[in-house]
């Protein structure tokens, strides 16, 4: 059933560029606004940013009955698709499409390589609310996702800044990423909302009744989501803005491949998936969790390994730029397939 977020979602598109729009005269008019933000900062972690995400994604994954992923994650053909689209294709293509576009750009190439290395574990949930896809099996695919990133990302990493880079002509680049790094990451912007949106369900089911919950529980905190996503994003920008200004054909030169990117891996997953005899609601959420990317863990490694000033950050931060325009179109591509290919 095609979830109803009334006003918000019906200019959501319009919403969420006032929020970009927002962020940006932000960060450009009031200089000193990053050096506030970043006042909050813990590390790598922004505490703005790291509350509008978990306040993101705990609505979503409240709707989700837990107690069915581990059966619909029984289906071996969608596990195994998913798991060679998003984590052999989706990081190669990536690579390949850094290289072509911005070789000349080593710092730019090396933030767009990052940024492939991990699928969306945060803002795909979102996305594949709005197209209507299966929840039960997007929160598992993201589920495997996380523990896959923790325990690979490094490798992965340096794989391919150490040795594919070198076998294209591109010298070698070092990076350094600790595992309780990628853990705290994870945990943050995946590992809270999981589990809180988890003792919500058991809790108020148990007192209120699974009906109570569904029809007015979850009602009133959906519209938590897109209010969370536009102040995620004002705050994002807050922190580039002048950059972004000042830096236009950089942003350009970043987006393109970016944009490139997602509108391969949504409609390879998602004719795949269909080729397969995959459902819509399965289709679609395979489809979005390959063609979502982790912006948030790329943005902390680059600001982490690299800094905040420098070309890999500032190419994490025009990912969110490109992304969420690039997906609502997607969401409105999902739905318009939907109504010509599945019935």
């Amino acid at each position: 059933m095609q979830p109803k977020l009334k006003f918000l979602n019906r200019y959501l598109t319009l919403w969420i560029f006032l929020a970009m729009v927002i962020g940006v005269a932000i960060g450009y008019f009031i200089p000193s606004a990053p050096d506030f933000i970043n006042q909050f900062n813990r590390g790598t972690i922004n505490i703005p940013l790291a509350i509008g995400l978990i306040l993101m994604m705990y609505p979503p994954l409240t709707k989700v009955d837990f107690k069915k992923v581990p059966a619909m994650l029984n289906q071996p053909k969608l596990l195994f698709t998913s798991f060679f689209v998003t984590w052999i294709v989706g990081p190669f293509l990536m690579f390949l499409l850094s290289i072509f576009f911005l070789k000349d750009y080593p710092d730019y190439m090396t933030g767009l390589i990052i940024i492939g290395l991990a699928p969306c574990i945060a803002m795909i949930i979102v996305w594949n609310e709005l197209a209507g896809g299966n929840r039960e099996l997007t929160a598992g695919l993201v589920g495997i996702n996380s523990i896959i990133q923790v325990c690979f990302f490094s490798v992965y990493a340096y794989f391919y800044l150490e040795f594919m880079l070198p076998l294209f002509g591109v010298h070698a680049l070092k990076i350094d990423i600790s595992f309780m790094q990628i853990l705290e990451t994870v945990f943050l912007y995946l590992g809270i909302p999981f589990i809180l949106a988890m003792i919500s369900r058991i809790v108020l089911i148990k007192q209120k009744g699974e009906v109570w919950f569904n029809t007015k529980f979850i009602t009133k905190i959906s519209p938590m989501t897109l209010i969370a996503l536009l102040f995620t994003i004002v705050v994002m920008f807050s922190l580039k803005g002048e950059m972004i200004v000042q830096l236009p054909l950089d942003v350009l030169r970043v987006a393109l491949p970016l944009a490139i990117f997602f509108i391969i891996m949504f409609f390879l997953m998602f004719f795949v998936s269909k080729k397969i005899g995959a459902s819509y609601q399965d289709t679609a959420a395979l489809s979005f969790t390959a063609s979502g990317n982790n912006f948030e863990l790329a943005i902390a490694v680059a600001i982490g390994v690299f800094g905040m000033n420098s070309g890999q950050a500032f190419a994490g931060v025009i990912g969110p730029l490109v992304e969420v325009p690039a997906l609502i179109l997607l969401v409105k591509a999902s739905l318009y397939l939907r109504n010509k290919y599945f019935k």
